[in-house]
């Protein structure tokens, strides 16, 4: 009798202690907050009659910047040319970038992301990179497009469907709504191949000349003679097919901003469109 006096004496007391705090229940654990998703990246709007929307370059009267866009380019044919050595990356150009602190994008194809992986991901997850689709093995969209082999116009939609799955299985994170056509050819038929799958084709208006281009003297001269407020200079990142690169960045990062350019990924001038007057 007195232990079970005793117990409901305790009951009591803890009871009066829960109810002096406000509350006749122990405490619950802190949970912790639900994070908000990621802000959808910019787009545009499509085009007539719902076609793939073009983007060019960036407003012209919204300060001095510059987006620097690199494509890491890899056909389906060319993974025997890889074994036997021959490089189609350029890990020195990344290397270079991030020293120089670079915001840059990648248009990468999926082909690219199978055989460096350990790059591809890197690239993804450095926040003074963006990635976005180049299709997955560079095959054109149109027909006569410097010889490049042609993707079949039924086979344009999965192309790209296909070069994302590479690219998050490489472990890029969020890979961007953005394309960029094999050797920037498209045409009506190559916009309405794409739109359903909701991405903004991203061309240039500044050409690097970097391809095959082995002076990088000749390739920075080009890129310093053409860039305009909001340009995009399309370069590429890939050893074999541009070698003179990384030597030309090395000259034309330090003089644009001497001009007082700001360097900016492809994302921001979109948005910068997209929040003009």
């Amino acid at each position: 009798m007195i232990t079970l006096l005793r117990r409901a004496t305790a009951v009591c007391a803890l009871s009066t202690a829960l109810a002096a705090c406000g509350t006749t229940h122990p405490p619950r654990a802190a949970t912790s907050p639900v994070p908000a998703p990621p802000p959808r990246p910019p787009t545009l709007a499509p085009g007539p009659a719902g076609l793939t929307p073009v983007f060019e370059h960036g407003p012209r009267i919204r300060g001095r910047t510059v987006a620097l866009t690199f494509d890491a380019d890899m056909t389906a044919g060319q993974g025997a040319r890889a074994a036997a050595g021959e490089r189609f990356d350029h890990p020195r150009l990344i290397s270079t970038l991030r020293a120089l602190k670079v915001r840059a994008t990648v248009f990468m194809t999926g082909r690219w992301a199978e055989e460096y992986p350990a790059q591809a991901r890197s690239i993804g997850r450095d926040p003074l990179f963006e990635v976005a689709n180049h299709s997955y093995s560079h095959y054109a969209y149109t027909p006569d497009c410097y010889g490049l082999p042609t993707v079949p116009e039924e086979r344009r939609r999965s192309d790209v469907e296909r070069a994302y799955a590479a690219l998050r299985k490489a472990g890029v994170r969020d890979p961007l709504p953005y394309f960029r056509f094999p050797g920037g050819c498209y045409d009506r038929r190559a916009l309405k191949a794409l739109a359903p799958t909701g991405v903004t084709a991203v061309q240039w208006d500044v050409v690097g000349g970097d391809a095959f281009e082995t002076d990088p003297d000749v390739v920075a001269r080009q890129v310093l003679d053409e860039v305009r407020p909001g340009s995009v200079v399309v370069l590429h990142c890939t050893r074999s097919a541009a070698p003179a690169t990384e030597r030309a960045v090395r000259t034309i990062v330090p003089e644009l901003r001497r001009r007082g350019f700001r360097f900016v990924k492809v994302s921001e001038l979109i948005e910068a469109v997209g929040n003009r007057p």
